[in-house]
């Protein structure tokens, strides 16, 4: 059981945190977790990642997320359940309405929550996304998670690294840069533990190149984020071991073997889109990159039901950045959001 803030990213001293009084930043329990051989690479490294994200690439409210983790009451959860559409720590019962206040005042702190939902000791954190949705649609169609090493890129707070624990997995990894998605994950460490699921303040780009240590990785809403998709692919590739697979989820717009969408500007109001292939481009995309046995197995229309403001995330979403007269289209003309979810194989 972890008390108090206990924001520790193990690398086995303490540094003076700029403006804030030292804390003991501790990832010993990873470390050790990447015993694997073919992790070593990245591991010998890590140390050097994590001192300059979060010691020199400082944030500006990150003593306030700490201050909200720190404020948490120290709880023992009677039991959790990973399998079900909501992350639950704890039950209602576990405690007194003061204390289940408490609890909902500090996490209040940590909003906007995107990815979930969560549920602690009887605190409902409905997130922007139901993320609970993606994970039903792939879950069936993916290899068994039991005992398997799994990195997830860009996976926000964790959501779905939970539900892959839930699933069995060994060892998630999930590199995310975002220091408040870091911050929610500390709420489960809070009342969890270690538990064999890891956020790195770090991006894909952190991770070596031609790892080969990977079981399973996962890349769900980054490959439109990334100037260089086939680059960003071939990574993903050179992450898995031989025989790995890749689950990749992203944008798509109808076309055949030769269309992509490249925005002029912004889509959907965000400004950092920068190619949607068709399904059919994808898959040449995927081949390109040496991925083998590609194949689809869901694509769907995002929804304003399964990306939209809640208490929990109160600023603009999907539906602020659809056409108002015409919601098949962005409020710039383009094709509404559609997502694929394709599985590969590394060879």
């Amino acid at each position: 059981m972890v008390s108090g803030i206990q924001f520790c990213i193990d690398i086995g001293y303490k540094i003076e945190f700029h403006s804030m009084k030292a804390f003991p930043f501790n990832f010993d329990a990873l470390y050790k977790a990447m015993a694997d051989e073919r992790l070593h690479p990245w591991r010998d490294i890590l140390p050097q990642q994590i001192e300059h994200v979060l010691f020199e690439k400082t944030h500006g409210d990150l003593q306030r997320w700490q201050e909200a983790v720190s404020g948490l009451p120290d709880l023992q959860p009677s039991n959790c359940d990973f399998n079900s559409s909501r992350v639950r720590v704890g039950e209602a019962g576990d405690i007194d309405e003061l204390t289940r206040d408490t609890i909902k005042q500090q996490l209040k702190k940590l909003s906007p929550w995107r990815k979930g939902p969560y549920e602690f000791f009887g605190v409902f954190v409905d997130t922007e996304w139901r993320s609970d949705w993606k994970w039903e649609r792939i879950k069936d169609h993916i290899q068994p998670l039991k005992n398997r090493t799994v990195l997830d890129v860009g996976g926000g707070n964790g959501y779905h690294c939970w539900r892959m624990f839930g699933a069995g997995a060994k060892l998630v990894i999930n590199v995310d840069p975002s220091k408040l998605f870091l911050m929610q994950h500390q709420v489960m460490q809070h009342y969890l533990g270690d538990t064999g699921v890891y956020i790195l303040p770090l991006g894909i780009d952190d991770v070596p190149r031609k790892l080969q240590a990977f079981d399973t990785v996962f890349s769900m809403g980054v490959l439109y984020h990334r100037k260089s998709p086939l680059d960003h692919i071939q990574h993903l590739r050179e992450c898995l071991r031989p025989g790995g697979e890749l689950v990749l989820e992203t944008l798509v717009i109808d076309g055949d073997g030769n269309t992509v969408l490249v925005p002029e500007d912004r889509y959907a109001q965000m400004n950092n889109v920068w190619f949607i292939p068709s399904v059919t481009m994808l898959e040449k995309w995927l081949r390109r990159a040496g991925l083998k046995n590609i194949r689809v197995v869901d694509i769907n229309a995002t929804t304003t039901e399964e990306q939209r403001a809640t208490e929990w995330m109160t600023y603009q979403s999907l539906s602020d950045f659809l056409d108002p007269r015409d919601t098949s289209k962005t409020i710039e003309g383009y094709p509404a959001p559609k997502r694929v979810v394709m599985v590969a194989t590394s060879p």
